[in-house]
């Protein structure tokens, strides 16, 4: 008799562990979309909901409420660095992210409890920072999409689309300082290659910012570990932005010379004499 009971003990404990080893696919299926806006990362994890000729917007999804913007867990949104929604300022961290729809307005909300399921045990004193949008409508959309559809180096679009409805907010990224930080941390340190200062002085050129002075140290900086085409061509273009067309012209055409004994110059040297004419016409 006992070791009958043993053995019944022994499959109770064993039809648990059965069951929590069985995986079945979800109705609603989880996505994920990561977009990378300048150096912050940012990624959207989610469940997506069908359409399935339900009415979504004012019946399944109603209006006025806190949703959890997909199905199953709340949607999170992840922030590698400091950020801002729609020039609100949002520190970096892991977010909730909630709604609440409207029929002319929707509340976008970054909530500090990421870990929850849906929105049943949303707190609104957890928010770390609420938007109001205006939706927009377009083509039906079967699945809940998150998508970019506009990134710039400083900002990006997030919109999320589903049904006919179209929910959009921009976030904003402080690249250009978050850059040059970096860059400064780095030509702090010991630089033994040449590039490394040609790209922190190119950064500068071709992003129009004003530390001239600055990107200059560098440019003469990876001048000073190796002389190659590349650098001084890129400090001709820095005197001649500056004016200095004079300059320009003496360090344009040594970096011809200099480059024609490199095979990957080969293509550019040709466009950079055109350069070099014009800046000897005073144009």
């Amino acid at each position: 008799m006992k070791k009958i009971l043993l053995s019944a003990a022994v499959v109770m404990l064993l039809v648990p562990s059965a069951f929590a080893q069985l995986k079945l696919p979800r109705v609603s299926q989880k996505g994920s979309v990561m977009q990378t806006v300048g150096l912050t990362d940012v990624t959207i994890t989610y469940s997506r909901p069908g359409v399935k000729g339900r009415v979504i917007w004012g019946d399944l999804v109603p209006y006025d409420k806190v949703w959890r913007t997909g199905a199953n867990e709340a949607t999170t949104i992840v922030f590698s660095k400091d950020v801002t929604i729609n020039g609100k300022p949002l520190p970096a961290g892991t977010y909730s992210l909630h709604t609440i729809p409207g029929k002319a307005s929707w509340t976008v909300i970054f909530n500090k409890k990421a870990d929850q399921w849906g929105s049943y045990q949303y707190d609104a004193t957890q928010d770390a920072l609420r938007v109001d949008v205006t939706p927009t409508t377009g083509p039906n959309v079967e699945w809940m999409t998150f998508s970019f559809p506009d990134v710039q180096t400083g900002s990006a679009q997030v919109e999320l689309a589903w049904e006919k409805v179209r929910v959009a907010f921009t976030i904003g990224a402080d690249t250009t300082n978050q850059a040059l930080a970096e860059i400064r941390k780095t030509m702090s340190g010991e630089v033994k290659e040449w590039n490394v200062p040609f790209n922190a002085a190119g950064f500068v050129f071709n992003n129009n910012l004003d530390n001239k002075a600055e990107a200059m140290k560098w440019i003469d900086q990876s001048i000073a570990l190796k002389e190659v085409f590349w650098n001084l061509r890129l400090k001709a273009q820095m005197l001649a932005k500056d004016g200095k067309l004079k300059d320009a012209v003496a360090v344009g055409e040594k970096a011809v010379g200099v480059g024609k004994s490199d095979p990957d110059a080969a293509d550019e040297i040709p466009k950079f004499e055109k350069q070099i004419a014009e800046w000897k016409s005073g144009k």
